[in-house]
């Protein structure tokens, strides 16, 4: 019998945007943790061993106003409660048919102009962001507490109305944050580099990851539940997802070559920044909750990481067998719920994970 000849270029590049999505993930999921319980703090669960949020949590240490500068923000940040997750497959749904209608009806060119814009625009201050953070992580929260914080404030009598504040090697790294942006709007080629506009939609996932945070894992699995059902109708149901996918050229997927010289001979592999940013959110609550419980990474972090794993193995899998594009969220909704539920229930701690709230 002849062997089956295996297809290395496909494979190396499935594995690489395999690579490149676990990645935005695991760092997204660490940038969403508060500064305290990155420095050592550990959660109420494990000074007090109770099992719900708000109970016994050690009262922060002192700190000097340069290193409350950095961690306020932080703190005062919104979460999404199960009522916002309800309506957010309808707002995604609203925003896709609309962009549906302009491709439609009007054509992609001056759309994909005008949002390349936005997104040059808005890809400075992502990259920027992103970089700030890697830099951070690089020197560590003692070193880089170290330089000096700028702030730049607006009152209106006693009211502050805007209020940033940044260390200094940030204006050393905002140099350097506009060059994706000015490669990306400036190429005149007729596709922009993959690397350009790889870097600016990881920081994009990035930033998302370490700002939208859900408050609950029973909020996690209503967003998780809705957006499979969205993700299945629009691409099974209608042609609108692949069209708006495939003719909107913007930085909001990850895209790899599918060689392993790295040509662009046959083309790319792609996923969507939705297919990333959603299920990372619930593997970014279980790292919060793993910190909560006892101050360090822990069993359900790698549990939604790793369900994660196998749902995009999965539907890596099934695209290529039948050769048609996949609803990502239809393999990785019930693979990160399913890896959440085995795990608590396994442990026996599932009535006091879902009670948890990330407040």
């Amino acid at each position: 019998m002849d062997s089956v000849a295996v297809d290395w270029d496909l494979l190396s590049s499935y594995a690489g945007l395999l690579g490149l999505a676990c990645f935005s993930i695991y760092a997204g999921a660490h940038g969403s943790l508060p500064s305290k319980w990155k420095n050592g703090m550990k959660g109420a669960a494990a000074l007090e061993g109770k099992g719900v949020a708000n109970e016994g949590k050690e009262k922060p240490e002192e700190s000097t106003e340069g290193e409350a500068s950095d961690d306020e923000d932080e703190e005062d940040m919104e979460r999404m409660s199960s009522e916002d997750a309800w309506i957010f497959p309808i707002i995604g749904s609203a925003a896709l048919v609309g962009l549906y209608g302009i491709v439609k009806y009007l054509g992609e060119t001056w759309i994909n102009w005008l949002l390349g814009w936005y997104f040059a625009f808005a890809g400075v201050g992502s990259v920027w962001n992103a970089l700030i953070s890697l830099t951070r992580w690089a020197l560590g929260d003692v070193r880089w507490k170290k330089y000096d914080s700028i702030k730049l404030e607006f009152k209106k009598g006693s009211e502050v109305l805007f209020k940033v504040s940044s260390r200094t090697p940030s204006l050393a790294l905002l140099s350097i944050a506009w060059i994706p942006s000015a490669v990306y709007i400036l190429w005149s080629g007729e596709r922009r580099p993959v690397l350009v506009t790889d870097i600016l939609a990881l920081s994009f996932s990035h930033n998302a990851l370490s700002l939208l945070r859900l408050d609950s894992f029973k909020t996690g699995c209503i967003l998780l539940c809705g957006l499979f059902v969205y993700d299945v109708w629009w691409v099974f149901g209608t042609e609108v997802m692949v069209k708006v996918a495939t003719r909107v050229d913007v930085p909001i997927k990850i895209l790899w070559p599918k060689s392993v010289s790295f040509g662009h001979g046959r083309g790319f592999t792609m996923l969507g920044l939705g297919d990333i940013v959603i299920p990372g959110t619930f593997v970014a609550l279980g790292l919060r909750y793993d910190y909560w419980r006892q101050g360090r990474k822990g069993r359900y972090f790698y549990a939604t990481l790793f369900g994660y794993i196998v749902g995009l193995l999965v539907t890596i899998t099934v695209m290529d067998v039948f050769g048609k594009a996949q609803p990502a969220l239809l393999y990785l909704s019930p693979s990160c719920i399913l890896s959440l539920l085995i795990t608590g229930l396994a442990s026996g701690e599932m009535q006091a994970v879902w009670k948890w709230v990330d407040a």
